[in-house]
């Protein structure tokens, strides 16, 4: 049975880059099994939108279309963030099997 590393290093980095931009928050990492990043970056991505919700109530016309594009904002470098980290872990393992 490969180990979690050899699973990883097999995995293509630019496929799980692609796969935490595209359809989004860590969808990459379901791809690479790596749960543990899955999940921590899910529950930051609901974080964000229940504090968006939460925060954005009682708000006037006018700021709403502003609090969509921090809500925006705030998922895009989330989905950046995770796209980066999950390349950079594929090239960190190959390197240290090889």
């Amino acid at each position: 049975m490969p180990t979690r590393e050899q699973i990883l290093a097999a995995s293509a980095g630019w496929v799980a880059v692609l796969l935490n931009v595209i359809p989004g928050l860590g969808a990459g990492y379901l791809y690479q099994r790596r749960w543990k990043a899955y999940w921590i970056t899910s529950a930051l991505g609901a974080a964000w939108f229940i504090a968006g919700a939460v925060l954005g109530q009682n708000t006037e016309p006018a700021a709403e279309a502003q609090n969509q594009l921090v809500g925006l904002i705030g998922l895009l470098l989330l989905s950046g963030g995770t796209a980066t980290e999950a390349g950079l872990a594929v090239k960190k393992v190959r390197n240290q099997l090889n």
